[in-house]
């Protein structure tokens, strides 16, 4: 479902009055937060993918790694996962067991356990978990702390959605198909770790809303703005080419479409670069906002923890509206 229409339909439901819940869906967070204690409070999500891989076990796995992520994004520590299945009958039973199988080894990756969950008779196959992670109340990181002078660092580059949909068509490489499978199995896990040890101000993983709209989340959240430098976002190699080939999804069109008035677009870039700034990413990876002077430290440790894509792709400004400036490049001098 797309932000406006998500927005719509939670700003008629009434909020959880429950003096335990720290974060609940009216907070448009990345997961749901309840305090267990002073100390302690657990992590809640789920997600759950149609395919988005043409082999079942690796698409286990990725399913698994995008309903992580949302843990991740928190700072907290997944401890049990169920898994949620959508299965038509007409299927192999096998495709089931190695759907399962890839998601189950993920979440042991993770250092968490499947412990169960539901499958219902489907039209069309989907898979997912939710996911229960625990966090220190005093170290949980949320998308709403973005401080003016911050600078904005992301883990994971852009564009598995457009190469996806080539892939549904027949037209991507099986090097870009490797690749995007490759950013999609991996678990945001190093990179939360990493953030926890440099302390970050805010964070938020990048998914079915896209780069700018999950940045305009947090912007709005932390009641800020951004200043972007497109040609600094990592980008999925083939992912502008098949913008220009026209195979872009339609959650990414209604992404662009939601973000731009929101957006200034201050430099001539590349429409296609402006739309993959909108993909609707799968198992993306983590935008942190930290301070200036840390941000050197934090793509250190990103980098040498394996995090290989880590970059600073913009900074925090005031605004007021929340917005986003979008500029080509970085500017002569730094910002």
């Amino acid at each position: 479902m797309c932000q406006k229409d998500l927005a719509q339909v939670l700003r008629h439901l009434p909020t959880v009055q429950d003096p335990n819940v720290i974060l609940g869906f009216d907070a448009l967070g990345d997961a749901g937060v309840y305090a267990l204690d002073q100390d302690r409070a657990l992590v809640q999500t789920v997600d759950v993918l149609t395919p988005i891989a043409d082999d079942p076990y690796t698409f286990g796995q990725i399913a698994a790694a995008n309903s992580l992520s949302d843990v991740y994004a928190m700072g907290a520590r997944p401890l049990t996962a169920l898994n949620v299945v959508g299965f038509p009958p007409e299927l192999d039973l096998s495709i089931l067991e190695q759907l399962i199988r890839g998601g189950m080894d993920k979440v042991r990756e993770a250092g968490a356990a499947v412990i169960g969950g539901h499958t219902i008779k489907d039209q069309e196959l989907k898979y997912g978990l939710a996911v229960t992670g625990l966090v220190q109340r005093d170290e949980m990181v949320t998308s709403a702390r973005a401080r003016p002078g911050d600078r904005l660092v992301l883990t994971k580059p852009l564009g598995t959605g457009v190469v996806s949909t080539a892939m549904k068509a027949g037209q991507a490489s099986p090097q870009a198909v490797e690749e995007i499978n490759l950013l999609m199995v991996q678990l945001n896990r190093s990179a939360s770790q990493c953030m926890r040890e440099v302390g970050v101000n805010a964070c938020t993983d990048i998914t079915g809303f896209g780069f700018l709209g999950h940045l305009l989340q947090m912007l709005r959240s932390s009641k800020v703005g951004a200043r972007i430098w497109a040609a600094e976002v990592p980008m999925v190699n083939h992912a502008l080419e098949c913008v220009r080939r026209d195979f872009v999804p339609g959650g990414t069109r209604k992404n662009f479409e939601y973000v731009q008035p929101h957006v200034k677009v201050l430099a001539d870039i590349d429409p296609a670069l402006h739309m993959l700034l909108c993909d609707a990413q799968t198992s993306g990876g983590l935008l942190m906002a930290v301070s200036e002077e840390k941000t050197g430290d934090l793509v250190d440790l990103l980098c040498r923890r394996h995090v290989l894509c880590a970059r600073c792709v913009g900074e925090v400004i005031p605004a007021d509206p929340p917005g986003i400036e979008l500029f080509l490049s970085l500017p002569s001098g730094g910002p």
